[in-house]
């Protein structure tokens, strides 16, 4: 029987993929390129979300790149070989996440799109996200996972009916709760909003923004890892090895 929680008719055809961060923290373990591109498993650790996006049905990504853009663009190029069209947007100067999303918009052509952090793994169900999206008129859904331990993160209080409620901060003392995977259905008329020309966080303005503004969350138990840190880097390997098998 069809899941009645998703409709396929209403699946994104893009995403942008936020790859233009230096990696400051991870620097011990990778210094010569982008973040996003240091290698996982055999390859750029963007590749795997490309990879995932390609299982899902997305052909069609920008890759939002910065700090040695060069390097994104040299790898992957038009994407013809990884079976996607694959467009490019390099921050002037640095504009943080939202930034970064409002100056790539120019290469969006749909209403809504898929964002995605360049630097974490979810895989996430887009279908289910973009019918939670659709059903609550959203501005923007979030997918979220559980955490038995969010001090690295902060956490996110959603309402019964799937509306996101507040941002807690990131708690001194181990803490359960739900945590950003760095998976984001966005309409373009929403990120439209997003002053052009300077930085400006996802994260920290523009989601808190739409608090009780059309701000929603799918809640999931999905497995999730980032590679911010040299730790977390370390584990990557092992945890997209038991993704790609699973």
């Amino acid at each position: 029987m069809p899941d009645a929680t998703r409709d396929n008719s209403l699946h994104p055809a893009e995403a942008m993929i936020l790859v233009g961060g230096k990696g400051t923290r991870l620097r011990s373990a990778v210094s010569d390129r982008p973040k996003p591109m240091a290698e996982v498993a055999g390859r750029p650790f963007v590749a795997w979300l490309l990879a995932m996006l390609h299982d899902q049905g997305i052909r069609r990504a920008v890759l939002c790149t910065g700090y040695l853009g060069d390097l994104v663009e040299a790898h992957f190029g038009d994407g013809r070989r990884w079976d996607m069209d694959l467009r490019y947007s390099r921050d002037p100067f640095p504009l943080g996440t939202g930034g970064a999303v409002r100056y790539a918009l120019d290469r969006i052509e749909g209403d809504r799109f898929l964002v995605l952090n360049g630097d974490s793994y979810c895989r996430c169900d887009i279908a289910l996200l973009a019918s939670v999206h659709t059903r609550h008129h959203a501005r923007a859904t979030l997918w979220l996972v559980g955490s038995e331990d969010c001090r690295r993160y902060g956490s996110v209080l959603v309402g019964p009916d799937g509306a996101v409620q507040s941002f807690a901060e990131k708690p001194s003392a181990p803490e359960s709760g739900l945590v950003n995977a760095g998976v984001y259905l966005i309409e373009r008329a929403a990120a439209e909003t997003i002053p052009a020309g300077r930085c400006v966080s996802l994260e920290r303005e523009f989601f808190p923004g739409l608090v009780g503004h059309g701000l929603f969350a799918v809640a999931s138990q999905d497995a999730f890892i980032d590679i911010g840190t040299p730790e977390s880097y370390a584990g990557a390997e092992q945890f997209i090895t038991q993704e790609a098998n699973a």
